[in-house]
């Protein structure tokens, strides 16, 4: 799932060597922590939110398929 959250990241981002995926997980959820560098944010979170709604739904959507567990992507810098 990480390498899938990289591949949607990078290309939109201008600094791709800084995007990095961590995983926290328990019992009952995962949560992938993306980091980007800061003046990349706003084009990870897009225009009311929409890039990072669109790239939630396609993890939630993989992740389904895969686990049980409830799935969070959270955008960080």
């Amino acid at each position: 799932m990480q390498k899938l959250i990289e591949t949607i990241v990078k290309p939109l981002v201008d600094f791709p060597e800084e995007v990095r995926v961590e995983t926290d997980e328990n019992s009952s959820r995962i949560v992938y922590k993306l980091f980007v560098h800061p003046e990349d944010r706003g084009k990870v979170i897009g225009k009311q939110g929409r890039v990072a709604k669109a790239i939630r739904t396609i993890v939630y959507s993989a992740a389904g398929s895969h686990h049980k567990k409830k799935t969070y992507v959270d955008i960080l810098d």
